[in-house]
């Protein structure tokens, strides 16, 4: 059994991972690269595998670094079913077509401009691919076995993070392999906790934060002095924002805000079709998030949705204080761009940094503190005020993984620290191995590990083996201040 990094190792994109056992080649995950231009070129490259002899694509949730990919990997050649859960199906459903239509956009806007080498500059793919990826799409059930063959089984258990995400776990000659996915946070605002482990003998985890501790601050708090500071000043406050997620806690917020009389009654801009469409979702999806059908309906009618490009132009030529959030998260594309242009060389707005910013991003840049930002090719002088507010993330820190870890009750043979940068993952790895003395290490980009595995035991049912995967009632988990210790 071996299995191989072909994505979110040595980085925080890109996710996939090739497992090739019991005579099948299963893909978890297939994300677009993001970030640095190094990074982004790979999406180009041809993968490093067949893809005709690929039996599955299994997803963790409908990002596009673990999902982006998925229309490429069918324009080469990929029939088979791609299995994810129906929050992420529903999710893929806007997002690879957003994706698709974005790729077309940026192509024509670079064509016309001559702002590309290329002539002409092509899409990465387009959305007719995108719609054939879609197609292949299998939805499952939470915690449901799914038989691959008579050797290997899987299931998807709930991961928290956005709608429809998912842990992997799958039992291969014998053998449990487990993936963590994006882990959300035990008291995310709208996503339940994620649940934990009770086997692994191997285990890749991720890492985003894995040098970090969130901030023990309320958020409702940290933007309602964001929104008070800047509206004293007659300034506008941009909100590069997930469309998945982010968007949907900005909004809950900025409800709880005005109900409470701690926001002014300022117009709120949702400017992202994506993000509007995602938040109708919510509401079909009411049993697998915190919000009652009340909350979610509320979410839906908390700012005023954008969808055509005029409505959003027309945000630009308002007067007086105002909220826009828009797309994308890390400001490497979108709307928001157009925002940023307008909006960040005047010292009375705020520019709001809600999520992690990958390196060589927009966002990135802002939250170091750069003094201009490039943008259509010109450099945006950077006077608006920049906040980061991490207590935000969707993202589990190091403490909160290290919870989820402890259900585990045998430690796994070997355990992978994959989708962080460098420095998070590695710390990461220290964490585990300092505070439970388990296997860790860091794979490198396209490596290729051999695992053991037991083809052909005689009466091993590979669905029972993961049949409960949940972990057990009553295992007290870690609490930030008692990992302390493992910085």
């Amino acid at each position: 059994m071996k299995l191989t990094f072909l994505g979110a190792a040595e980085t925080v994109t890109g996710s996939k991972y090739l497992l090739e056992g019991a005579g099948l080649r299963i893909l978890i995950d297939c994300g677009l690269f993001q970030g640095t231009k190094n990074l982004r070129l790979r999406n180009w490259n041809p993968l490093q595998i067949d893809v005709g002899k690929l039996d599955a694509v299994i997803l963790t949730h409908a990002h596009l670094d673990h999902s982006g990919y998925l229309p490429m990997l069918v324009r080469t050649g990929y029939r088979r079913p791609v299995y994810c859960t129906r929050g992420t199906r529903d999710l893929c459903q806007i997002m690879l077509r957003d994706s698709a239509k974005l790729q077309e956009e940026e192509a024509g806007y670079a064509n016309r401009h001559g702002l590309s080498k290329h002539h002409p500059a092509l899409p990465l793919y387009t959305l007719e691919d995108a719609e054939n990826a879609l197609e292949l799409l299998e939805a499952r059930d939470f915690d449901v076995p799914k038989q691959l063959n008579d050797h290997a089984c899987f299931r998807l258990l709930p991961a928290g993070h956005i709608l429809g995400a998912a842990s992997v776990v799958l039992c291969v000659e014998g053998k449990v392999i487990a993936f963590s996915g994006d882990l959300g946070r035990p008291d995310d605002p709208i996503m339940r906790a994620p649940m934990p482990l009770a086997r692994a003998d191997y285990l890749v985890v991720e890492s985003t934060y894995g040098d970090r501790l969130h901030e023990r601050t309320d958020p409702a708090t940290e933007l309602a002095e964001v929104f008070e500071s800047t509206f004293r000043r007659g300034g506008v406050v941009v909100i590069p924002c997930f469309a998945v997620g982010r968007a949907q806690s900005i909004l809950h917020y900025i409800v709880q805000l005005k109900a409470s009389g701690r926001m002014a009654n300022v117009p709120v801009f949702l400017d992202s079709p994506m993000a509007t469409s995602v938040t109708q979702l919510y509401r079909h999806h009411v049993g697998e998030h915190r919000l009652s059908s009340t909350e979610a309906n509320a979410i839906s009618n908390a700012a005023q949705m954008v969808r055509t490009v005029e409505e959003s132009k027309a945000i630009l030529s308002l007067n007086g204080p105002r909220v826009i959030i828009a797309g994308s998260g890390m400001a490497t594309g979108g709307r928001v761009v157009h925002h940023l242009k307008a909006f960040a060389p005047d010292f009375r707005n705020t520019i709001a940094l809600v999520g992690y910013q990958a390196a060589g991003t927009r966002g990135a840049a802002l939250a170091a503190g750069a003094p201009t930002i490039k943008i259509h090719g010109d450099y945006v002088r950077v006077r608006a005020s920049v906040v980061s507010l991490s207590s935000l993330s969707a993202h589990a820190d190091y403490a909160e993984t290290l919870s989820w870890l402890r259900s585990i009750p045998q430690p796994p043979q070997r355990t992978f620290v994959t989708h962080g940068e460098p420095a998070a993952a590695d710390a990461m790895r220290r964490h585990i191995e300092e505070t439970y003395h388990w296997p860790c290490e860091v794979p490198i980009y396209l490596e290729t590990v051999e695992l053991s595995g037991s083809v052909g035991t005689v009466g091993v049912d590979p669905c029972a083996a993961i049949t409960n995967a949940a972990s057990p009632p009553g295992v007290p988990p870690p609490t930030a201040a008692s990992t302390r210790s493992a910085e």
